[in-house]
């Protein structure tokens, strides 16, 4: 699907299609003869795209002018001539789904779609070409840079650390999994008696070193060392049950495995270079789920723009 901001940005969208849907039909706004707007690496942009642009900026509430729309489009330019470069696009299969999903998910069929989107200026193909461009760059974007797992150089962590003005300290965990597996054909029947053996033997966990021999002594459970995790690298399922947790196991919760629950070896604050990485890629992940821009894209598309040849006509 779309990268998180993008997602956000078409959601605004959802309560002017419907309006947009009574437009009376056959109506289409009047298109000036074509001209150039942009060249960008003897790519063209067109007054027809940037009026495109317009409209779709409009239906998303956005600033809706010409230099905001063809702005955009030469970012849109150069991550494609990017994508295209290095044959990480999606499919045009992927694309259509991607189309009929948004449609389905605004309780219209592909068709509706069209319709509305031919009728507010904006067009199915523009829609389209924005949707393979937003699919495709972050799949490139994480190629790139290893996605937010991906190890920094020693210039940027140094320069965050610069930039921080201190060591970021956080919480290390040593953890371990303990699951009272059900298996799917019984979950219905078992699931509830599963569920309270696995909160009695909680009160009776002897201890990480002892795990595997208590695991032993009960049916069809098993332990999973799971070493050493930061807390920004904590699964957001388990991040509040851990930091809730006491007498050294947290809380049970359910999983397609079965009932879980994880035990706290160890924990400690800690502030390496190896920490201080988690916590600033926990930094630019929140960023980026705000809807902030991720570094690593920014960094790319101005690596990608300072290399390139936009002339605006």
């Amino acid at each position: 699907m779309f990268a998180v901001t993008a997602m956000r940005r078409m959601a605004l969208a959802l309560a002017v299609l419907a309006a947009s849907a009574a437009i009376a039909p056959g109506f289409a706004p009047a298109q000036a003869a074509s001209e150039v707007a942009a060249v960008v690496n003897k790519t063209a942009i067109t007054s027809s795209d940037v009026a495109h642009r317009v409209a779709f900026l409009k239906l998303q509430h956005q600033k809706a002018d010409t230099k905001t729309a063809r702005e955009q489009l030469v970012e849109e330019s150069l991550k494609r001539q990017e994508i295209a470069r290095v044959k990480m696009s999606v499919s045009t299969d992927d694309v259509d789904k991607a189309f009929a999903r948004f449609a389905s998910g605004n309780k219209l069929t592909a068709e509706q779609l069209t319709k509305i989107l031919e009728q507010a200026g904006v067009g199915a193909d523009h829609f389209k070409s924005y949707i393979a461009v937003q699919m495709s760059w972050p799949r490139l974007v994480n190629a790139r840079f290893g996605g937010s797992r991906g190890k920094m150089s020693n210039q940027e962590l140094v320069t965050r650390m610069m930039e921080n003005k201190q060591k970021p300290v956080t919480t290390e965990y040593f953890l371990k999994q303990i699951v009272f597996v059900v298996p799917a054909a019984k979950r219905n029947a078992i699931l509830n008696k599963r569920k309270a053996e696995a909160e009695a033997s909680r009160s009776k966990f002897p201890g990480c070193d002892q795990s595997k021999e208590f695991a032993a002594t009960m049916l069809d459970v098993s332990v999973r060392d799971l070493g050493r995790v930061l807390a920004p690298e904590l699964p957001e399922d388990w991040k509040p049950l851990i930091e809730k947790a006491s007498g050294g196991t947290t809380g049970t919760r359910v999983t397609e495995r079965g009932v879980e629950f994880l035990a706290i070896c160890n924990q400690r604050q800690v502030s390496d270079d190896v920490a201080a990485e988690a916590v600033f890629r926990a930094e630019d992940l929140g960023k980026e789920k705000k809807g902030g821009e991720d570094p690593n894209a920014k960094k790319y598309l101005d690596e990608l723009r300072s290399k390139a040849q936009i002339d605006y006509l």
